[in-house]
């Protein structure tokens, strides 16, 4: 497997330019299954994810074409569903990608059937797709689990899902999507109350409102959808990444120096920029554009991961990466997942200083780290390990890096680009 081989020391600067949002493109390749017409989407990230989604669909009888990589519309992807043939999303092609779920909507939606394998994922704690069996089951679905797959038909007497009122038990980003996409082509109104307001979410209305959805509300917790009888295609562009660019933001702060985020939307990351501040680092942003400076250690900050628009748990340990090199304690708090602390043992072998007591972790800032090799253990988890290697005397070696490009376009290069003396080791 590849690695990554880190020399810690060096100031980072120049520019980095945000690619598409993984967690936008996902569902938006999915949203293209609900419609018989071609659907383009420009500023697609280059992860392991979308190629993951893109097999998939491509298995359903999908035509689904890309940019050459490394060519200016490498970005882009052009999505037919019409010949699409079989509903179905098999084990073996989602087994790695908890995202495969979002299929089951678009799909019971156009075809009033779906066979969805139970996804997997990263090993970051419980997600479980009951709340998306509740709500399409409220829509007039019948779905059972058998032998790890979701079989989902509509109810005998109906040729559409049907609009109803829907309250989940807790905010569900994928739920939301899911139930969204599926409410588009259903009859009547649709009502999501508890709905997840993350900028992807507004993302994916703003595509279907294209393909000719009626949806508004999306950016509050009740979003209401008024279906219709078909959609259309459309040509929709990605939502920047704001993990990613969170992800340089806490890289940039921790390392020092002086880099300018193009395309970074500062109003998606309010609650990281202000954390930032507070840390020591100046953090200006202008249309398109996120710029950062750092210099020295900066000040320890505590803080509790919440759903948008609160601190997000995909950037707790990037954040806690730049934490454990800084001056003073702090306290990060993990209310989402309930295994998002494995990175920590591979940063305390970096030298950091950190205790878990539950979904709480403590840190004693450090004044340096050292190098090691270090294991990643999930999507975050690699970010974070590369951050603190950035920092450490010496070399760091972070294994397992295929979590790693699951959510992130080339950071190595894109680092590379700024200063950083980073490679890829081919395994």
């Amino acid at each position: 497997m590849d690695k990554l081989r880190i020399k810690g020391g060096t100031t980072l600067s120049g520019t980095v330019d945000i690619s598409g949002a993984k967690n936008a493109a996902l569902p938006e390749l999915c949203a293209a299954l609900l419609t018989d017409e071609p659907v383009t989407l420009t500023n697609v990230p280059r992860l392991q994810d979308v190629s993951t989604m893109l097999k998939l669909i491509r298995n359903m009888g999908v035509t689904a074409e890309q940019g050459a990589m490394g060519q200016p519309d490498s970005g882009t992807v052009r999505i037919d569903a019409g010949p699409l043939h079989t509903p179905e999303a098999p084990y073996e092609l989602v087994k790695t990608m908890r995202a495969s779920v979002l299929a089951l909507g678009p799909l019971l939606a156009r075809f009033g059937r779906a066979r969805v394998s139970l996804p997997g994922g990263c090993a970051i704690g419980s997600r479980p797709v009951d709340q998306h069996i509740k709500g399409l089951q409220a829509m007039g679905a019948e779905i059972v689990v058998e032998h790890g797959y979701m079989i989902a038909r509509l109810a005998p007497g109906l040729t559409r899902l049907q609009g109803c009122h829907l309250t989940t038990d807790m905010v569900t980003v994928t739920g939301t999507e899911n139930f969204m996409m599926a409410a588009a082509l259903a009859e009547g109104e649709t009502v999501l109350e508890n709905a997840a307001q993350e900028p992807e979410i507004g993302d994916l209305a703003e595509m279907l409102i294209k393909m000719g959805a009626k949806i508004d509300g999306h950016g509050s917790r009740r979003i209401r959808i008024q279906g219709v009888a078909r959609l259309h295609g459309g040509t929709h562009q990605v939502v920047a990444d704001r993990i990613e660019a969170g992800t340089f933001l806490c890289a940039v702060a921790a390392a020092g120096g002086d880099v300018v985020l193009r395309h970074g939307r500062a109003d998606h990351l309010e609650v990281v920029i202000e954390k930032l501040r507070e840390a020591g680092a100046t953090v200006n942003a202008g249309d398109g554009f996120i710029r950062i400076q750092s210099q020295g250690r900066l000040k320890a900050q505590s803080f509790r991961t919440t759903e948008y628009p609160g601190f997000p748990t995909d950037m707790q340990a990037q954040f806690m990466a730049l934490n454990a090199i800084s001056h003073g304690t702090s306290k990060v708090t993990e209310t989402i997942f309930e295994n998002r602390f494995m990175h920590v043992n591979e940063m305390v072998r970096l030298g950091a200083n950190i205790q878990i007591d539950g979904k709480v972790a403590l840190l004693e800032g450090v004044e340096k780290l050292s190098g090691a090799t270090v294991m990643a253990t999930d999507l975050r988890a690699s970010a974070s390990l590369v951050i603190a290697g950035l920092v450490a005397e010496g070399e760091t070696v972070v294994e397992r890096i295929y979590h790693l490009d699951r959510g992130y376009d080339q950071m190595e290069t894109k680092l590379r680009g700024i200063g950083a003396d980073i490679e890829r080791v081919k395994g």
